[in-house]
């Protein structure tokens, strides 16, 4: 009895030995869990304050060359500038130094935000400022308007960009290069006459020239 026993005893133990030899990472339930990491909170996002708009006073640019105009607009903080031909015959103001400011918009003295385009209305060296800023041609709709005496160029830009526009010298034979020194005297057709679409003639003189 004593050696059955023994080899009961025996096999129980070499049961456990191999039980623990494959469970070797038995947790004791008995012991505390490690304590976790702490994750950082997200910082929060800064608080970006709107930009207040930069004002400034808008100093008086009539009679300047416009050149000069635009250097003074710039150093007092104006960077968005224009020009306008103020006689309205849609002339480029190729070289600044050959034209003058006539108007601007907005006025002088104005408390105006920085960021405002201001607009020269302005007549080359040797031209008089007009009272006020000669109005464009509008746009022709459905009739043909009155174009008598308006700039040829800023004539054919009111007019569709699809018409056919013939254009002669009234008092010679001429070429029309730039139509920007011309005027018109005569039109074909007729101011209020429906467009439909027909060639459009014009007849003109040089600006200072008039018309026979």
């Amino acid at each position: 009895m004593r050696t059955h026993h023994t080899a009961a005893l025996a096999a129980t133990a070499a049961t456990l030995l191999a039980l623990t030899a494959c469970n070797p990472q038995t947790t004791d339930t008995n012991k505390p869990a490690a304590p976790s990491t702490p994750v950082p909170a997200a910082p929060a996002p800064a608080s970006s304050a709107p930009t207040a708009a930069k004002t400034a006073t808008l100093p008086n640019f009539v009679d300047k060359g416009l050149q000069t105009a635009q250097d003074e607009a710039q150093a007092a903080g104006f960077a968005i500038l224009k020009s306008h031909d103020a006689l309205g015959r849609d002339r480029l103001q190729a070289l600044d130094r050959n034209w003058k400011v006539c108007s601007q918009t907005p006025t002088a003295g104005a408390n105006v935000d920085t960021g405002t385009t201001v607009d020269f209305g302005a007549v080359k060296l040797e031209e008089s400022c007009p009272a006020a800023d000669a109005p464009a041609p509008k746009p022709a709709g459905s009739t043909m308007p009155d174009f008598a005496g308006q700039g040829m160029k800023a004539v054919r830009g009111a007019l569709p960009s699809n018409a056919s526009i013939t254009v002669k010298d009234a008092l010679q034979s001429r070429m029309v290069l730039q139509e920007s020194n011309w005027k018109v005297c005569s039109q074909d057709p007729k101011p209020g006459t429906a467009l439909t679409g027909q060639p459009v003639s014009f007849k003109v003189v040089k600006t200072e020239e008039s018309c026979p």
